[in-house]
């Protein structure tokens, strides 16, 4: 029998409809995940137990009467740090925070939440201002991987990539502005979404960043991915309304769709032996399904990441230069060292840094024009140790190992990971789909279709 932390989101709703399992009971059974695995992965930043179980009772007195908010409604879901809600303070990860401010409002992922009737669980972890594809903070400590708690989750949704591979609950938001639900969801085998830019509304937009589900399965990314796209006037930067749900449409005929092999993007770490294997036996299984399978050449190259890395240490330069000496000193030095190194780059070499970002954009873009959809590893290699902040701690190329994430978000393309196999030692490997802009729906499509003729997954770990 599936225990109840492990049943989805479209499994526990059907089965309050037919009064087999009620919230109360879902919600309880989540918190006692939470207690037993959290020693071991420190995932969660909050517990807000007695307030979820009292939704969870409301939410169970709406399907009494026959009136729940949403097919999510009573569902449990945990919701990143930096995701702001009503009630708590907002970190982003980090000791240079000021913990006493308390969020009046909830952002517009997490006010689409609460209107749909989601059990809020509580916060999860994220490393010093989402500015680390790892699991390492120094307000939270160092988050783990559920598959092996010595290697490390990815980032920066690290903590929601562990919660939902140990079964904190079914659903998770994370933000992604370089890989960041994408890398977690790699390596802690579970599925994630970067929508196209604008189509979750945020507050506030930024280049690149958008918040996206996280969850074992496509149906359940589907189910919340309809409840995020609804139009939130804060977001001045979102697409027109998407009003015909995903999560019906999830069927496709395979046959004739164009996929595009990209096992080399031209930069960054090189792709590890097993990954390689991996994604090939992927792009063999949608071939044989009808798929119209061909290589795709590099067409980025180092410069290009260098502009990004630029871009990204500037950006975080100018927040910590207003910070306080005291509350700078918080920050992870690792990530404070990296971010200042942009105060010796002049204005000149910032303009000439995001006029690059902008050719990496349109070269993304082209190739993806020849192409319904490309296929590359989520991540080049296998995870490293979990205190460590990125590969070999090279403070020079923190992102070597996000090459295949971090030009779609210039792009503002869809794109998803889905755990594709495991690594001789039992770690999960992700599969990155890639779509055209706005065709999140397409992405979701290949995905569900990967799901049905992919090999077995393993058992959910920490069992």
């Amino acid at each position: 029998m599936t225990a109840i932390h492990d049943l989805g989101a479209a499994e526990l709703a059907a089965a309050y409809r037919r009064r087999e399992l009620s919230p109360v009971e879902a919600t309880a059974a989540a918190l006692a995940r939470i207690e037993a695995c959290e020693p071991a992965l420190n995932a969660r930043y909050l517990v807000a137990a007695e307030r979820a179980l009292d939704e969870a009772r409301e939410s169970e007195a709406r399907y009494r009467e026959g009136r729940p908010h949403s097919p999510l409604d009573g569902v449990p879901v945990t919701i990143k740090d930096n995701i702001a809600t009503a009630g708590t303070p907002t970190p982003f990860g980090t000791r240079a925070s000021d913990t006493s401010v308390i969020c009046g409002v909830d952002s517009p992922p997490a006010a689409r939440l609460r209107e749909a009737g989601c059990v809020f669980l509580g916060k999860t972890t994220m490393p010093d201002f989402g500015m680390l594809a790892s699991g390492v903070s120094s307000f939270h400590g160092t988050t783990r991987n559920p598959w092996n708690p010595a290697r490390n989750t990815s980032g920066s949704s690290s903590g929601a990539g562990a919660a939902v591979a140990a079964g904190y609950g079914p659903l998770a938001l994370g933000t992604d502005i370089g890989g960041s639900v994408r890398l977690p969801a790699a390596w802690c085998g579970i599925f994630a979404l970067k929508p196209s830019l604008g189509r979750v509304p945020i507050d506030p937009p930024f280049l690149g960043r958008v918040t996206g589900p996280m969850t074992r399965t496509v149906d359940d990314a589907a189910l919340l991915l309809d409840e995020l796209k609804k139009p939130d006037a804060r977001d001045f930067m979102a697409l027109p309304p998407e009003p015909l749900p995903f999560a019906p449409r999830l069927q496709r005929e395979p046959r004739g769709v164009r996929l595009g092999l990209l096992l080399d993007i031209g930069a960054g770490l090189p792709v590890d032996p097993e990954i390689r294997a991996a994604i090939e036996d992927a792009a063999r299984r949608f071939e044989a399904a009808g798929c119209i399978l061909e290589p795709v050449e590099p067409f980025l190259e180092a410069d290009l990441f260098r502009a990004l890395d630029l871009f990204f240490r500037a950006r975080l330069a100018a927040q910590l230069l207003d910070l306080p000496s005291e509350r700078l000193a918080g920050v992870l030095p690792f990530v404070r060292d990296w971010a200042l190194g942009a105060v010796r780059a002049s204005a000149i070499e910032g303009a000439r840094a995001l006029a690059k970002l902008f050719e990496m954009r349109r070269r993304c873009q082209e190739v993806a024009s020849r192409f319904d959809y490309l296929l590359t590893p989520t991540l080049p290699i296998p995870p490293f140790a979990a205190e460590d902040a990125c590969p070999n701690n090279d403070l020079d190329q923190p992102f070597s190992h996000i090459c295949f994430t971090a030009p779609f978000n210039q792009s503002e393309q869809p794109a998803c990971s889905i755990c594709c196999g495991y690594t001789g030692d039992g770690l999960p490997i992700g599969l990155q789909i890639v779509g055209r802009r706005f065709d999140d729906l397409g992405v979701l499509q290949m995905a569900r279709l990967f799901e049905r003729i992919r090999a077995p997954l393993r058992p959910w770990p920490m069992g």
